[in-house]
């Protein structure tokens, strides 16, 4: 099937609108006290981003059957775990990053301790929207309490936070198998929470969970390489980041490790196996595909 670049891209735009729309709603209209953290919150929120993770709930959730509605509580919630990490990510004692999204960072603008507490009101306000969810029709407690559990895990010590430490104190000459297991706590366990978020509250089960499962794990592998190669080939103003901030830092990457033709081949396998694990699934799947296709091509 041929890959339809504009297409998808106006489909993929869609979908932003539709999730920053209820991001504005859940970040709320007025600015209650203390102001300069909800500033800071909405600054840190709406300050751009592709919305993977929410989309990803919402995919998920279409192929299991469910309405985007029942589900975009969750889906937000997603998002601001995951502006939360960028925000602690950006800081001094981290990456310390001056920029990201062609912006100043949080910290920059709101100043280190305030960013600190941004990101810890972040992670609060998620578990507070997951709690929500069981109030809309047609969703079950016992889906919303198990989606809680599995966002719990794959935030913390044994999945982002875990693969964080991992980055931090030895992200520099580390063996391939190394490198894969870094990045997928520190990135891909969110993606596989994403994806299962959406289908356990879509109610599906069994042998498709499980291929939807494998699906978040090829992807966010394929992510991760596209992330690296821009790194080293993208364009900084399309990005809003520098490039080459991996080989000035001498970070292990997958170009790195295998080149960049090697490290371009295997996101192509990697998207092969995304679209084999998508292949017991119809055309309610096919944004997904597309979704996998769009790594090897995107520009930022």
């Amino acid at each position: 099937m041929n890959f339809d670049l504009t297409l998808f891209s106006q489909e993929l735009d869609t979908r932003k609108q539709y999730i920053e729309q209820h991001l504005e709603k859940y970040l709320g209209g007025e600015m209650p006290r203390p102001v300069v953290i909800h500033e800071a919150m909405r600054y840190a929120v709406m300050n751009g981003g592709k919305r993977l993770r929410p989309i990803l709930v919402l995919e998920a959730a279409r192929i299991a059957g469910a309405r985007p509605e029942q589900v975009i509580p969750s889906a937000c919630a997603l998002e601001f775990i995951h502006c939360y990490s960028l925000v602690h990510d950006d800081l001094p004692a981290m990456d310390d990053d001056d920029f990201r999204r062609g912006k100043p960072t949080c910290h920059k603008v709101f100043g280190e301790a305030n960013a600190i507490l941004t990101g810890d009101a972040l992670l609060t306000a998620a578990f507070g929207l997951l709690a929500d969810n069981a109030d809309v029709d047609g969703i079950e407690m016992e889906d919303v309490i198990q989606v809680i559990r599995e966002i719990a895990y794959a935030a913390g010590s044994r999945g982002m936070i875990g693969g964080q430490v991992l980055d931090l104190s030895g992200g520099t000459h580390l063996e391939p198998g190394a490198l894969s297991e870094m990045h997928c706590l520190k990135t891909g366990e969110l993606f596989k929470a994403a994806l299962r978020t959406g289908a356990i509250l879509g109610k599906m089960e069994g042998q498709d969970l499980e291929a939807l499962t494998r699906f978040a794990y090829n992807f966010g592998l394929a992510f991760q390489i596209s992330d690296d190669i821009l790194d080293v080939s993208g364009d900084q103003a399309v990005l809003g980041k520098p490039i080459g901030s991996d080989d000035k830092n001498a970070r292990t990457t997958y170009v790195s490790l295998y080149g960049l033709a090697g490290a371009t081949e295997k996101a192509g396998k990697s998207v092969a196996d995304c679209l084999e694990n998508l292949s017991r699934f119809g055309p309610e799947a096919d944004f997904l595909r597309d979704l996998a296709r769009f790594t090897l091509v995107r520009t930022s």
